[in-house]
């Protein structure tokens, strides 16, 4: 396996060089101290998974990945890896696979490692976005661990929300006693390009708009069997695109 460091400090690429030598089948083919080096390494080397500083001299770690998006159609898996857990949001956006804090835990590695070796050997992660919820006859594929499954009607979907804590989103639907959670690499683009019903109307909610019944002082109430639903509120930018889909009388 190819895997790649871009990140300003030498210790730091030495650090995480050193606890990666302990996966099986990882070779580093390459390391890179700026984001220039960078983009032209990862285009020269193409690594298969590729550790990414949020914090680089000359760009920052979305600006690394917009870059490689714009001069090339190559994907890899990319874990962004910063001190600063303010930086989670707009990686995700950006379609990383994961997110890891320094000083590096070695608990978070092995996670983010055994993920990564799941989703590679399963083929489930072969696009840019992350894997998505396998769809069929208008059910959906949610994996509860590492090999059990269960499948949900689309139609029984009443919202997603972003835990952030587990850094995953999770699923409310019919029928089930507790919400789903997802494989933390579903993100939102994911979700949101199933099907036309699911709309976001705020940074950590999705919901299923066939079973709104209205807005109150910002809250979305439900129809049943979701009526008991009562803290999921529209975010004044996403509230637009919401009204846009309905006619006003």
């Amino acid at each position: 396996m190819n895997v790649m460091i871009v990140d300003d400090t030498k210790a730091a690429i030495d650090c995480l060089a050193a606890k990666l030598e302990r996966y099986p089948g990882v070779t580093l083919s390459a390391t890179a101290m700026t984001g220039e080096d960078g983009i032209d390494k990862v285009l020269r080397y193409k690594p298969e998974l590729l550790f990414l500083d949020m914090e680089l001299p000359d760009m920052n770690g979305i600006g690394f990945l917009e870059r490689v998006k714009e001069v090339s159609d190559y994907w890899c898996y990319v874990v962004i890896y910063t001190a600063y857990d303010d930086y989670m949001l707009p990686a995700f956006r950006n379609k990383v696979f994961d997110f890891l804090l320094k000083p590096i835990d070695d608990g978070e590695l092995d996670t983010i490692m055994n993920r990564f070796y799941a989703d590679r050997d399963a083929g489930r992660a072969a696009a840019p976005g992350g894997s998505q919820p396998k769809v069929n006859g208008g059910k959906l594929l949610f994996y509860t661990n590492a090999v059990d499954f269960r499948l949900v009607q689309i139609r029984d979907i009443c919202v997603f929300r972003y835990d952030h804590d587990a850094r995953v989103w999770t699923v409310v639907a019919a029928g089930c006693d507790r919400p789903l959670r997802l494989k933390r690499s579903v993100n939102k683009d994911a979700i949101l390009a199933i099907d036309d019903s699911f709309v976001q109307v705020s940074q950590k909610c999705i919901i299923n708009v066939n079973y709104l019944l209205e807005v109150r002082d910002n809250v979305c109430s439900f129809y049943p069997p979701f009526d008991g639903i009562t803290d999921v509120k529209v975010a004044r930018f996403f509230r637009r695109k919401l009204v846009s889909r309905y006619n006003s009388l």
